[in-house]
């Protein structure tokens, strides 16, 4: 290409969008630290005490919720950035997804759940994903189920991971389509020499 075009070389990529990018000799890391503290500035929550997860164990929220009604541009502003953020951090994508459900009259229960988010990301800034080199390349999936998890139509939350090696290189946090009355609870799937569709193997 250099051939063709004028081009430059300004050594290995280390930010890119928000991204962070350190590339040592075995392995690269990626994160959004400087993101993250922008957010929290944003939202006036630089000096919040951190908590140890995303969520609260068996949260539920809802629509119906009869609480003080918060300004919604201000929810959507805050649910926007954190859903940017789950490019490098899904273990806080099942929360991001839960309160991006409630966009239009978000309550004042459903901005607390979304600053919990928050206060989790301040005592985990340095968190991110990391790609190093390996011998080993199984093929290793995990999902689950919150099992009617949806307190207005009891539709379940799925979740899954997958990694190659000891890397993840995909995952997602969704509202199922469907009410489904069964449990996928504590599933993993090794699929190593298997060539099936990975949406298949979910649907387990």
């Amino acid at each position: 290409m250099a051939q063709e075009f004028e081009m430059m070389d300004i050594g290995l990529m280390a930010y890119y969008l928000g991204i962070e990018v350190k590339q040592m000799e075995d392995y690269i890391f990626i994160s959004q630290e400087g993101y993250a503290k922008e957010i929290l500035k944003k939202f006036n929550i630089e000096d919040c005490k951190h908590v140890c997860t995303p969520v609260k164990c068996g949260i539920k929220l809802s629509k119906d919720d009869e609480d003080e009604k918060v300004n919604p541009t201000l929810f959507k502003s805050l649910v926007g950035n954190l859903r940017y953020l789950t490019c490098t951090r899904p273990d806080i994508l099942f929360g991001v997804g839960l309160i991006s459900r409630y966009m239009e009259t978000p309550p004042m229960t459903h901005m607390k759940t979304a600053k919990r988010i928050l206060f989790y990301i301040k005592g985990t800034l340095d968190y991110g994903l990391v790609y190093s080199s390996s011998n080993e390349f199984n093929l290793v999936g995990y999902s689950d189920s919150d099992w009617g998890g949806d307190s207005d139509d009891r539709k379940s939350t799925t979740g899954y991971v997958f990694y190659l090696g000891n890397t993840a290189f995909t995952w997602s946090s969704k509202k199922q389509s469907i009410e489904n009355n069964l449990s996928c609870k504590g599933r993993w799937y090794d699929v190593s020499g298997f060539t099936e569709d990975l949406s298949t193997l979910l649907k387990g």
